[in-house]
């Protein structure tokens, strides 16, 4: 099984790296489901990575109904993952009904080229997910990233194995969300499925000394001296289970 890990930074894409990955989806701000990556982070991740490196595009979080200004900045952010050597891109744009806004789908997918594409977790969120899925073969979608529209890979496995069921091979379907070392032998023999998407991270405290406690920078309750990166070892343990 293909092992796709989600990742934060670039220092986190180098550990999914020593941990067994076979590629890397990065992105920032993961607390919002993932946004796009600065410049130096896309550019430090090819420098140093051997895998695969797909860029999430997505200029904000919350929903994926984009204005105008919005999609120019997705295309601008496509073209400058392709001059920075990304092996692929993620994104997904849908109409207010649920559906997928073929259109600026269509555009962005012929500025990707010869990129690979995943359709993210937008398709977790149409109305029609056998109609969508049939819309992103259309337009010549790599693959879709999915939950089965539930809350965890798990608890959708009865519509991610319908999928691949009825895609008969033209588009991959990598179910992500929840894939853990103790779920991810059964979520494939029940589904089929041949590529899957994880994160799985750690904390780690900060080299500070002096640590100012009047301040904080970010959430109320988030702890400002320490950061959270991809833990290797958790990586690790998954390969070895895919691959005993």
């Amino acid at each position: 099984m293909l092992l796709e890990v989600c990742v934060n930074s670039a220092v986190s894409a180098i550990e999914a790296q020593k941990g067994g990955a076979d590629r890397v989806e990065l992105c920032e701000n993961l607390h919002d489901g993932g946004t796009t990556p600065s410049c130096g982070s896309i550019s430090c991740a090819r420098k140093h990575l051997s895998i695969g490196l797909f860029v999430m595009i997505r200029p904000r979080g919350g929903d994926f109904l984009y204005s105008k200004d919005e999609f120019e900045i997705m295309k601008e952010d496509i073209r400058v993952a392709k001059e920075l050597g990304a092996d692929g891109v993620a994104f997904g744009i849908l109409l207010p009904d649920g559906g997928i806004d073929v259109p600026r789908m269509k555009e962005l997918v012929c500025l990707a080229k010869p990129m690979a594409i995943t359709c993210h977790r937008a398709f977790d969120m149409t109305l029609d997910p056998f109609n969508a899925m049939e819309k992103l073969i259309g337009l010549r979608v790599d693959r879709i990233l999915t939950s089965g529209q539930q809350k965890t890979a798990s608890e959708g496995t009865e519509l991610i194995r319908e999928l691949i069921i009825r895609a008969q091979n033209r588009i991959i379907i990598m179910p992500g969300c929840g894939v853990k070392e103790h779920n991810i032998v059964s979520l494939a023999s029940q589904t089929g499925a041949t590529e899957a998407h994880i994160h799985l991270d750690k904390r780690e405290p900060s080299r500070m000394k002096f640590r100012q406690s009047s301040v904080n920078m970010g959430a109320p309750d988030q702890n400002e001296f320490e950061c959270i990166i991809t833990d290797w070892e958790k990586i690790r343990n998954i390969r070895k289970t895919i691959d005993y």
